[in-house]
């Protein structure tokens, strides 16, 4: 019994919501849009749906030109008599909107968390996009998918693992070369060129005007309001310094902050540095290379100043003793 035909056996509605990360990118857009066609394959009728916003130019043009139906969870009613399968996150991680469901499952590729709430999960952490999960699926059970679904899952996997460089799987490996195959390259071309509105250039100042190295920890505040996406656009941006092999990138918006992780360095976990560093006053996770983490309830500019100092000094710390830690045990 195979991950779909487990998945089958706790849906018992015939419609299921899919519910993506808050702000999805281009991996939790693709996933749904999978499980979607996988879905209506056994005829299960189902609705994408996410809270936030798609705000990132790339993000846009690949919902429009692969007609990605997505719905805001502010539009639609879920009530506690539906079941949702959430892709590409985890039910109670700050950038995952809490919803009451009569029956949740899980399909994600970030560490494992806790699992006691789903009916089904699989959960693959050394897997390096949620996409590649759900292409397996299509290729265990035979399914025919549209040349818009394969495009999609193919960038998802390409933008996950910075086309192929970043913690790479076997199954990514296979999964891309299958869908390589049955993707619109022509389309997927026109959603990676342009990646950015003239707009966008506003973040980039800031981060370089802003930007503070300590002993390769590459810290930037990149103004207010800053999306998510732009977020760690620019953090793949700085992780690229030759100067810089660890980056904490944060913006202040209403009501918290928000911080983007980076890390190059085979020692240091981005996600544990970011979980411990917000320790009682947020929280954070992600992967080893890459993660994020929310700071709630402040609402004051002034007061996110001075608690962004404890986390700059947390994670220089940190960064620190796990580079010291990595010496030593070569020593």
């Amino acid at each position: 019994m195979n991950g779909i035909d487990k998945l089958l056996q706790v849906i018992t509605n015939k419609h299921v919501f899919i519910q993506t990360h808050n702000y999805p990118d281009q991996d939790a857009l693709a996933s749904a849009y999978g499980l979607k066609a996988i879905l209506a394959h056994y005829n299960i009728d189902s609705t994408i749906c996410y809270e936030g916003l798609i705000d990132k130019y790339n993000t846009q043009k690949m919902v429009e030109l692969l007609k990605i139906d997505i719905c805001p969870l502010n539009e639609i009613g879920v009530t506690s008599e539906d079941e949702i399968i959430i892709v590409d996150g985890q039910k109670g991680n700050t950038n995952m909107l809490e919803v009451q469901a009569m029956r949740v499952s899980c399909i994600d590729h970030h560490s494992l968390q806790d699992t006691s709430c789903y009916s089904y999960y699989d959960i693959r952490s050394e897997v390096g996009a949620c996409s590649s999960i759900i292409a397996s699926y299509i290729v265990e059970n035979n399914i025919e998918i549209s040349k818009e679904v394969a495009t999609a899952l193919l960038y998802g996997i390409k933008i996950d693992t910075m086309e192929l460089t970043r913690k790479v799987s076997d199954l990514d490996l296979d999964m891309f070369y299958y869908l390589f195959k049955k993707a619109d390259r022509k389309v997927l071309k026109k959603i990676e060129s342009n990646n950015i509105k003239r707009s966008d250039l506003e973040s980039y100042k800031k981060a370089i005007q802003n930007l503070e190295v300590y002993d390769g920890i590459g810290i930037a505040n990149i103004g207010n309001n800053c999306s998510e996406a732009m977020m760690g656009t620019v953090s793949d941006l700085l992780i690229t310094l030759s100067e810089v092999n660890f980056t904490l990138v944060y913006s202040y918006r209403a009501g918290g902050i928000k911080l983007s992780v980076r890390s190059i360095l085979d020692s240091v976990d981005a996600s544990e540095v970011i979980k411990v560093a917000l320790l009682r006053i947020g929280d954070g996770g992600g992967h080893p290379s890459m993660a994020a983490g929310f700071i709630p309830n402040i609402a004051k500019e002034e007061t996110a100043m001075k608690v962004i100092e404890l986390v700059e000094q947390r994670v220089i710390k940190l960064v620190g003793e796990y580079k010291k830690n990595k010496a030593n045990e070569i020593i």
